[in-house]
């Protein structure tokens, strides 16, 4: 009920339900679950960076003060807990996306095509369009600020392992990559757009699921091939004498030939050959990516990733305008 200015009580004009509740509801087990996993990787994060980092640090200070002579103690067992407890909660990280596209295509849209209560829903003043946008939407929001605490945790606590702990991971390394940045925010977002498009075109619940969860895997896999490419890169030429050339994520390598022609690294099978081959080469050439280029490399991909999130956000109403028909699709347009 509400009130007029003069005080009269009046019926409250009924209004479109209230999705956004609607959805909270529904799928509150949900909720609870991706809210229980993100405190636990969180809380799992922080010991990383503070006690389990100086634990190991002080147990790899302890092992390379050690003369290569002697026999000394060291706390292996600290070095190896936090090796496994980072690698845990890295692959964790990667995982979420796989999660997130799975329970959407299952949970969130191809169970209510597939029983009906999406229809239900469109025949109680809701229109197949909003219906869509508020289960794209809510879902959304938590994903990336969970998604993006997560990734702001691991950062820090792999910059306190960085110098301090051997066994830590490089930047450049296929998982810790994506667990350190935006990049896991955006693939977590695409992974939810996936997975309503999967719901959308398949409308059962069990191959929605497992559409969204590998097709997102592929995806994934296709970002990795591309990764190196999406940035320009650097190249250092030393001599075949020299050291190191660089290191970084790797482009590309090889030798230098006495034209300064730059070829792939000879192959050879046998001792008298190689030396024949490399005699008349005189330096070696190596295209990376050093550590300055980790954050245009993030934000490159994550730009990438989600135009793809984008695209699949308008596949994914029109999909629906399929699923409602054409009759419905003109009702809307006319409302």
């Amino acid at each position: 009920m509400t009130a007029t200015l003069t005080g009269t009580a009046v019926p409250r004009t009924a209004g479109k339900p209230r999705l956004t509740r609607w959805v909270l509801r529904l799928h509150r087990p949900a909720l609870y679950a991706w809210t229980g996993l993100v405190l636990a990787l969180a809380a799992l994060l922080l010991g990383l960076r503070g006690p389990l980092a100086d634990a190991a640090a002080e147990g790899w200070r302890q092992y390379n003060a050690c003369p290569a002579t002697a026999r000394c103690s060291y706390d292996q067992e600290a070095i190896l807990r936090y090796k496994d407890y980072s690698n845990y909660a890295t692959v964790a990280l990667n995982v979420l996306p796989v999660l997130v596209a799975g329970w959407a295509g299952a949970a969130l849209v191809g169970r209510e095509l597939e029983s009906g209560t999406a229809r239900l829903a469109w025949t109680q003043g809701t229109s197949p369009a909003r219906w869509l946008a508020v289960r794209l939407a809510v879902p959304a929001v938590a994903v990336a600020a969970g998604s993006t605490l997560l990734f702001w945790l691991h950062r820090l606590a792999w910059n306190a392992g960085r110098g301090r702990i051997d066994t830590a991971k490089d930047w450049y390394d296929r998982f810790t990559f994506y667990a350190n940045g935006p990049t896991t925010v955006a693939l977590a977002l695409a992974g939810l757009a996936l997975g309503a498009l999967a719901g959308l075109v398949l409308r059962r619940t069990l191959p929605a699921l497992l559409v969204g969860m590998v097709v997102i895997t592929c995806f994934r896999g296709v970002l990795e091939i591309a990764l190196p490419h999406l940035w320009p890169a650097v190249t250092r030429v030393s001599t075949m004498d020299g050291g190191s050339v660089g290191s970084g994520l790797g482009v590309g390598q090889g030798v230098v030939t006495r034209s300064g022609a730059r070829v792939p690294v000879p192959q050879c099978d046998t001792e008298a050959r190689c030396r024949a081959v490399y005699a008349g080469l005189t330096g070696r050439w190596s295209t990376f990516h050093p550590y300055s280029h980790s954050w245009p490399l993030q934000l490159t991909t994550c730009a990438l990733i989600l135009a793809v999130t984008g695209l699949l956000v308008l596949g994914s109403f029109l999909a629906l305008r399929r699923v409602t028909g054409p009759v419905r699709a003109a009702q809307e347009a006319t409302a």
